[in-house]
C-alpha cells in the first residue's frame, strides 16, 4: 500500500501529539482548595471539610520528606494530619485558637477530602479563619472558604498574601 501523502499525514499526527501534551500540561495550571464550614445542630459540632487536589497534596509530602505517602496508611495520614493542623486552624471570639479535631481524611485519584470538626461548638463562635494550607509550596495556590450559616453562605478567599481573615465583616 502506498501512503501519498505520508508527510502530511505525520505533520498532522505530529500536531495532534503537540495539542494532546500541551493540553495536558495546561490541564493543571491552577492550584486551589476548597473548604466547607458548617455547624451541625444535631451534634452540636461545627463540621470542617477541606478538599485538595491529590496531585498537590502528593507533591507536597514527597517534597517535604522526600517519599511516596499511602494516605491509607495510619501513620502517613499522620503527617498529613500535623501539617494541616499546622496551617489552619479557627479563632473563636476572643482570639485564643479552637479545638480543631482531626476526624479522617479519604483519597481518591483526584482528590483528597480531609474532615475536622470543633465539637460543642457553634459556628457563630468562630471569630475567624487561619488558612495556608498548600501555599508554603505552590506560590499560586489558592483557598476557598465557605462558611455556611443556616441560609447565608460567607466565602472566603485565602492565598499566600492573605492567610487569616474575620468569619463575619467587621462593623465600622
Amino acid at each position: 500500500m502506498r501512503w501519498p501523502n505520508l508527510p502530511r499525514l505525520l505533520a498532522l499526527l505530529a500536531a495532534s501529539l503537540l495539542l494532546c501534551a500541551s493540553t495536558a500540561a495546561w490541564a493543571h495550571r491552577f492550584h486551589a482548595g476548597m473548604t466547607d464550614i458548617s455547624f451541625n445542630a444535631r451534634t452540636g459540632s461545627t463540621e470542617i471539610v477541606h478538599t485538595y487536589m491529590a496531585h498537590d497534596i502528593d507533591g507536597l509530602l514527597a517534597n517535604m520528606y522526600g517519599r511516596q505517602f499511602d494516605l491509607s496508611e495510619p501513620d502517613d495520614q499522620d503527617v498529613l494530619r500535623k501539617y494541616i493542623d499546622g496551617r489552619f486552624w479557627l479563632y473563636g471570639q476572643g482570639r485564643t485558637r479552637l479545638n480543631v479535631r482531626w476526624v479522617g481524611v479519604s483519597v481518591n485519584a483526584d482528590y483528597v477530602t480531609i474532615y475536622q470538626e470543633v465539637e460543642q461548638t457553634p459556628l457563630w463562635k468562630a471569630g475567624a479563619v487561619h488558612h495556608e494550607v498548600l501555599t508554603d509550596f505552590l506560590p499560586d495556590q489558592v483557598n476557598t472558604v465557605n462558611l455556611n450559616e443556616g441560609n447565608a453562605v460567607r466565602t472566603l478567599t485565602f492565598d499566600r498574601d492573605k492567610t487569616e481573615q474575620p468569619t463575619r465583616p467587621e462593623t465600622p
